[in-house]
Parts: structure tokens; C-alpha cells; sequence
């Protein structure tokens, strides 16, 4: 397909950088003086650049967070080249467009991908790392996969200075909840007018300078052989690592598993009330015990996609820090001793209207 070239313009006059992206994505620059030519990206975009689609999907994340940002379609339409699974649990990518030929990868659960070729009822993908085909029968193409992106992806905020402070209003007078490194990803609720994006930080709303950092809209993908080998050989490591330790008096497996999920409560709701943190635990304890999902707590906290404080290294500083407030250390015997407050559910993220059971500022499904 041919690139067809696109405008992307901050309203306010504030630079702003979207990427549209799997993981690296396609990574474009606005400004009130300058317009793109046309889009850099690699076979790893989720979004073809000159599909309506990629204007639908910004468009209406960037409405939903009252973002100053337009994107204006400059030429005609073209057919979206974004595939997204339409599986329970994950479907899995060949090698050939064959039942009986190698699985190169597996494609979870509201993970997408980029349409590489299409033949006899096969879809050709990339997804993260991944490159193979998949059935069309258990794929969204179109309509479907824009509206599903939609749902399940989101917009984040790259820091893209060496310390930034997250202040607690939007102005330079506000206190600082905390400083965040260059490369940390927070999760996009919103922009005011005077430039300040609104992110969550650690379960309160934060705020960080436009200026400071990169949009991206994520999308969740997939996992190819090696790599989930990697992560099972990891995770098989780990279980005999904390076997090990059971006959190490005090230096137990229980201390160490219930500091790993509080360092986790403490990123995703520390500064949410005591039944919030104790449901971010719940929602781990119940995916170990789900099928679907791995069956270990380190497994399910560092799986693929899933926790965006664990993607980006944040658990790790926290658990390896040992500043862990009590009562996320509470919350996770709580939890890990087989209290839920949310029944079976297994998802939560910030509340944006979206149905399920409201704590705080989470909701969970």
C-alpha cells in the first residue's frame, strides 16, 4: 500500500509527538507551524498511515482526553491495514498459512497487529516481534478492529527529560507527588488548556508539562516462541528460587511474593484507599488463579502487556527500594491470603466511564 500523507496539528500551538504504535510504531511531530510530509514508520506500525481508521482511533482518544490535537485527512481513503485477535484466550501465528505448519508466536487477547498480506481465509501479521499468519476466523479487520482498538488501547506519556516532577495541580506553584526519569510511561487522563497533561500516578491524578514529554496510543502485542520460552524459563527459575528459600528461616518465599505484589499495589493504587490497593492484589490473585493467565504471582505481574509499571522497570525499583507503604504491604497479605473485594474479576484501570465495579478512581471487570 502507498503511504498517503497526513496532517497532524496542535491546536493550541504546543508541540506535541504521537505515536501510533504496537511497541516502536510510527512516530510523527505536530507543531502550529510545521506539517509532516509524510509519516516515518516500519513494518512494526499497527496503523497504516493513510487509513481513515488511524484518523478515527487518534481523533476519538484524543477527544475522550479533551487533547489540543486534529488530524486532518489530506487524500482519499485507504482500506486499514490494523488486524486485532478476536480470541478468549490467545490464537496462535504460523509459520505458512497452513493448520499443520510451526507456531512462530501466539497472539493474546485484545492484542493487535499490522496486516502484512491476506490470502484464503489467512492473514499475514506482525505483532511485536512476531511475523506469521493467522486464521482469519479468529481475527477483527476494519470497523471491528478500530472500534476494539479503541476500547482496549491507550494513551501514554513518554518523559523525554532527565528528572521530571509530577506536581498535584496543574501549575509550577503545586506541590510534587513525585520525580519521574527519562523513559517512564504514564498513563494519558486528559490535557488542559494551558498545556498540562493529566497522567495517573500511582492511582491519583498527576500533572506533567506538554513539554516535557512524547504521546504514544499503545496497543497491546503479541509473544513469539522465544520469547515466551524466555519468559517461562524465567518464571521456572523464579518458583525454584523461592522453593529454595523455604528452608531459610526468616528470608521465606511468602516475605518475598507479598513484597512483589505490594511493590505492584503500591505503583497501580498507593495512592488509592485501603480497598482499592486491596483490589489491584485481588485482580493478581485472581488471575493466578485463571487459566488464562500464568499461575505464578511473578508470572502474572511481568506477563506481557499487562502491567504498565512492571513494563517499564518501575516494580522493580520499588520492591528493590523497600519504600513500600504498610498498608500496600497489608493489602497484599489480604489479598494473597484469598480475600477479593472484586469476585472473580480479572481487569481494572482507571475510570472512564467504562461499566464494571467502581473503587476509587479504578474501575474493575
Amino acid at each position: 500500500m502507498t503511504n498517503r500523507r497526513k496532517l497532524f496539528t496542535a491546536v493550541t500551538g504546543i508541540s506535541l509527538s504521537l505515536t501510533l504504535a504496537l511497541q516502536s510504531g510510527i512516530a510523527v511531530s505536530a507543531s502550529e507551524d510545521d506539517s509532516l510530509e509524510q509519516l516515518r514508520g516500519g513494518v512494526a506500525s499497527v496503523l497504516n498511515p493513510g487509513s481513515s481508521s488511524s484518523v478515527e482511533i487518534v481523533n476519538a482518544m484524543a477527544k475522550e482526553l479533551n487533547l489540543e490535537l486534529n488530524v486532518e485527512e489530506l487524500d482519499e481513503e485507504q482500506e486499514s491495514s490494523l488486524v486485532m485477535a478476536n480470541v478468549r484466550d490467545a490464537l496462535n501465528v504460523r509459520s505458512e498459512a497452513d493448520e499443520t505448519s510451526d507456531k512462530v508466536g501466539l497472539l493474546y487477547k485484545d492484542c493487535g497487529g499490522t496486516i502484512l498480506e491476506r490470502r484464503d481465509g489467512w492473514t499475514r501479521i506482525q505483532s511485536g516481534n512476531i511475523i506469521g499468519w493467522a486464521s482469519d476466523e479468529y481475527l477483527l479487520f476494519g470497523e471491528e478492529a478500530t472500534a476494539l482498538a479503541n476500547d482496549v488501547g491507550k494513551m501514554v506519556a513518554i518523559i523525554n527529560t532527565e528528572t521530571l516532577r509530577v506536581r498535584t495541580e496543574p501549575n509550577m506553584e503545586a506541590g510534587v507527588y513525585g520525580l519521574l526519569p527519562m523513559g517512564e510511561i504514564m498513563e494519558v487522563l486528559g490535557q488542559d488548556e494551558n498545556g498540562w497533561i493529566c497522567v495517573d500516578f500511582e492511582g491519583s491524578n498527576g500533572y506533567v508539562s506538554s513539554e516535557y514529554v512524547v504521546m504514544d496510543f499503545i496497543i497491546d502485542a503479541g509473544e513469539t516462541m522465544d520469547e515466551i520460552k524466555v519468559r517461562q524459563e524465567a518464571e521456572e527459575a523464579a518458583r525454584k528460587e523461592a522453593e529454595r528459600h523455604k528452608n531459610y528461616g526468616e528470608y521465606t518465599t511468602d516475605a518475598d511474593t507479598t513484597l512483589l505484589l505490594a511493590a505492584l499495589i503500591q505503583c497501580e493504587a498507593g495512592s488509592e484507599s485501603y480497598e482499592g490497593q486491596v483490589a489491584v492484589g485481588a485482580v493478581v490473585m485472581n488471575r493466578v488463579r485463571s487459566s488464562a493467565y500464568p499461575n505464578s504471582i511473578h508470572g502474572v505481574i511481568y506477563a506481557s502487556g499487562q502491567f504498565t509499571p512492571a513494563l517499564n522497570g518501575k516494580v522493580n525499583r520499588v520492591y528493590e527500594s523497600g519504600n513500600i507503604s504498610a498498608s500496600c504491604i497489608q493489602a497484599a497479605k489480604e489479598a494473597l491470603s484469598g480475600v477479593s473485594n472484586v469476585g472473580d474479576l480479572t481487569h481494572f484501570r482507571r475510570n472512564n466511564g467504562r461499566e464494571g465495579l467502581v473503587i476509587g478512581n479504578h474501575v474493575f471487570y
